[in-house]
């Protein structure tokens, strides 16, 4: 599958559940699902993704960073949800400007110098920098634990296949000591399929899956499972400097 067939296509495996659950995105999840399911990219497709603006600006920002002239670039589309090396070739100032123009507006006071400080700090334009710092001060939903822990992508390892779900154990995100962390695995039921299909594929009892808002979105590879609890560790950690 092409770079330019597959970027759109998993980004729509991750924007699929908070767009069904109205989120993020525009009224369009049953035909977003389509295009997905379909493996088809058509000219109607870029105005749908067009209306995640939240995920947007931080595709932008890795695709400029990295001279990529597509943000739906499927390295692009990686860096953002679930991180790779694109995300260190972004400058601190780039994400520091970024964060600034797009969310000056909303922060006022000690919230703003925050916000502002977590790129110097070593924040970086993944997915859960933007729940877990940046979401939780600017954003719509409520910004409860459960909320985060939804939010965030997470991963958690299939123990038991069934029509429609998968169990997986996952480390859902818990409060220790007054900072954030991952608590221990637990037994959890993710969603697999809609209107009677599915875009995940062969989810083999031991494969690890991503997770978004409690739909399993692909089955990951060690690379990607590794650098996804990095990313997820780091900004945790950022995040619990200024809870």
């Amino acid at each position: 599958m092409s770079s330019t067939l597959a970027g759109p296509l998993r980004f729509i495996r991750y924007a699929f559940m908070p767009n069904r659950l109205q989120y993020c995105g525009g009224d369009d999840n049953a035909t977003l699902f389509g295009y997905a399911a379909e493996g088809r990219v058509d000219a109607g497709l870029p105005p749908l993704l067009g209306k995640f603006v939240g995920a947007l600006p931080y595709l932008r920002l890795i695709a400029e960073a990295n001279g990529i002239a597509d943000p739906f670039d499927e390295r692009v589309v990686e860096a953002y949800w679930l991180g790779n090396e694109l995300l260190e070739r972004v400058e601190v100032r780039q994400l520091h400007d970024a964060l600034l123009a797009r969310f000056g507006g909303q922060l006022q006071g000690r919230t703003r110098h925050w916000v502002r400080a977590k790129a110097p700090a070593g924040a970086r334009p993944h997915h859960s920098f933007h729940v877990l710092d940046v979401h939780r001060h600017v954003g719509e939903l409520e910004s409860t634990l459960a909320t985060m822990d939804a939010c965030r992508i997470s991963w958690g390892q299939v123990r038991q296949v069934r029509p429609g779900e998968l169990l997986v154990e996952r480390q859902p995100l818990v409060l220790r000591c007054g900072k954030l962390d991952l608590g221990p695995p637990q037994v959890e039921h993710i969603l697999t399929a809609a209107w009677g299909r599915t875009l995940l594929g062969d989810a083999a009892p031991g494969a690890w899956v991503s997770i978004h808002w409690g739909w399993a979105c692909e089955v990951l590879t060690q690379r990607q499972l590794s650098t996804l609890r990095h990313y997820t560790l780091l900004h945790l950690g950022l995040a619990s400097q200024t809870l």
